[in-house]
């Protein structure tokens, strides 16, 4: 499960696997040619242009074109019970029906569900669901497809959902599910929030993924694999009115999807800061708030431990960033606006925590820039510069170290240069190095500083990060007091007593006290807009640059 959990946050490469057909979508019936004119836009061919693309593309007003990142085609299909808005990248699944969802205050409201209760020990928990939603193949969806859903995903070895909190599913009538967990877990619910159902009897592991049966606000009626996927309105949807009729997605590395908008051949493109400054007529800069944070780790323990994973051992812990003083004092002395501006474009936030703006972040990780309290700390932890060569030392250990990021990466590279840079100021010196793999940043994650993109609309990533031995636990620290609160933060069943314990929890592992993390900043998603293209309003993105941005695409309209 600690690969699996890793390997959900830093994964960045997609294959392709080839899959029979399942069921009827719809790809049957519009063939090899449907959306054709898509993919010569995809290819930057001449045959569509200028403005007016939606129109020239669908003869009607009410399409969208969108450049996605090659990163974000699902390399298993739209497959839910596999990775299909639950993996890497949590979106809503837009193909099938969830039982619940977030809106953009992180309220939960009901999909499927017309309510649900937990029992007081938090370990069942019961759904009543809607009796009039049909798959697209006119089945109806029961209870008895959720149950048949989360116990597959339950029973498939390469699913990507982290569902260790759940024991099993049964269908108690057509519209009555009951989930049983294996221990007390409420942040199941951001879950639930983004798993689609899948039809029990049209469903095969080996065929589902490229022609999937649902029953959300799309269909899938075609998909050209690394180059598109297009989806149109569900006519028998059974919720609000879908707006955006067709939405078709171009998997696009970051440069062509700049040329495809200069071509006026998309309508909404992902970008970065990079870019930001760039003048393209008909179009605007849409700027996303996010929880896409970027931070580096400080193992808070002195080497020489161990830490086993299956068969593989790492090297554990870090003879300077054990130290505690020095760990406060580096969150004291950056400047992260600075940073933001002069690596970001200013297309960003300044980060304390994983979980900044969210209803279980603290107020207690939000310190100042203080480059004079810093130095305080340092004096008053021990370090100070005696042989005058600009480094502080104590007990003659330098307040040196290497932090490492991934080489392909120059947004990472660039953010800890200035980090690095600004170390300077308090007299630490901070080197850096890029390694051409996240296999080889692993071997290092638990002895050595690492710069790490986090980012998750859910509470669980700051369990993960400071429970003892959490999967993403990678600083080494442990503290009793810390998991307790965790634990009864996961156990409440009243979500604002949850986040309650989420708060009083962070307070221990804050700036002002382990300082386990320097986080640096939120990353603003870019995106470039067609004029006239209304996108309805955003949550806060989590990492992952891509299917969030279209969660509500069905209220997009065009004005």
């Amino acid at each position: 499960m600690k690969k699996r959990w890793i390997a959900l946050i830093c994964a960045a490469a997609v294959t392709t696997t080839l899959f029979a057909g399942c069921g009827s979508t719809g790809a049957e019936q519009t063939g090899n040619n449907a959306g054709s004119t898509a993919t010569e836009a995809a290819q930057g061919k001449d045959s569509v242009s200028g403005e007016g693309m939606a129109q020239s593309v669908a003869g009607t007003a009410d399409t969208v074109i969108v450049a996605m990142s090659p990163s974000s085609e699902p390399a298993a299909g739209f497959n839910p019970c596999i990775n299909w808005g639950c993996g890497e990248h949590c979106h809503e699944p837009l193909i099938q029906s969830t039982l619940i969802r977030t809106n953009v205050d992180m309220e939960f409201e009901n999909d499927l569900a017309t309510d649900y209760s937990v029992s007081e020990d938090g370990m069942t928990w019961t759904f009543h669901i809607r009796d009039d939603v049909k798959f697209t193949d006119g089945e109806p969806l029961t209870a008895s497809d959720v149950a048949f859903t989360f116990n597959t995903a339950l029973a498939t070895p390469n699913s990507e959902a982290d569902l260790s909190m759940l024991d099993s599913v049964e269908a108690l009538d057509d519209t009555t599910v009951i989930f049983h967990m294996s221990k007390p877990y409420n942040a199941f619910l951001y879950t639930l929030a983004v798993f689609g159902i899948v039809p029990e009897h049209c469903y095969d592991e080996a065929t589902y993924g490229e022609n999937p049966v649902g029953s959300g606000r799309y269909v899938l009626t075609q998909w050209d694999k690394g180059q598109q996927a297009v989806l149109e309105a569900n006519p028998d949807y059974y919720g609000d009115e879908v707006q955006m009729k067709k939405v078709i997605v171009l998997f696009m590395e970051e440069d062509a999807a700049l040329a495809a908008v200069k071509a006026g051949q998309v309508d909404i493109a992902y970008t970065s800061a990079v870019y930001s400054d760039e003048q393209v007529d008909g179009y605007q800069l849409l700027v996303c708030k996010s929880v896409d944070s970027r931070g580096i780790s400080l193992p808070s323990i002195p080497s020489g431990s161990e830490v086993v994973d299956g068969d593989t051992v790492y090297a554990a812990g870090n003879d300077v960033t054990c130290d505690v003083a020095l760990r406060q004092a580096m969150n004291y002395a950056l400047d992260r606006q600075t940073m933001i501006d002069h690596v970001l474009n200013g297309y960003g936030e300044v980060a304390y925590s994983v979980s900044d703006n969210m209803p279980w972040s603290s107020e207690s990780m939000i310190i100042p820039y203080d480059v004079d309290k810093a130095e305080q700390i340092l004096a008053d932890g021990g370090w100070s510069d005696t042989d005058g060569d600009g480094i502080v030392e104590k007990d003659g250990q330098k307040a040196e170290f290497t932090v490492y990021y991934s080489a392909s990466d120059s947004v990472r590279q660039a953010l800890t240069a200035e980090f690095s840079n600004q170390m300077k100021a308090v007299g630490i010196n901070v080197l850096y190095e890029g390694l051409g793999s996240w296999d080889e940043l692993y071997t290092k994650m638990y002895s050595d500083p690492i710069i790490w993109g986090w980012g998750s609309n859910s509470p669980v990533e700051d369990y993960q990060l400071y429970y003892t031995g959490g999967s993403c636990n990678f600083t080494g620290y442990s503290d009793a007091k810390t998991d307790e609160l965790l634990d009864a933060a996961l156990a409440a069943t009243d979500m604002n007593e949850s986040y309650r314990l989420w708060q009083q929890a962070q307070e221990d592992v804050g700036p002002d006290a382990e300082a386990l993390w320097v986080w640096f900043a939120n990353v603003d998603h870019l995106y470039f807009a067609r004029d006239g293209l209304a996108v309805a309003e955003q949550k806060l993105h989590p990492h992952g640059h891509g299917w969030s941005l279209v969660n509500n695409v069905d209220q997009w309209t065009w004005e």
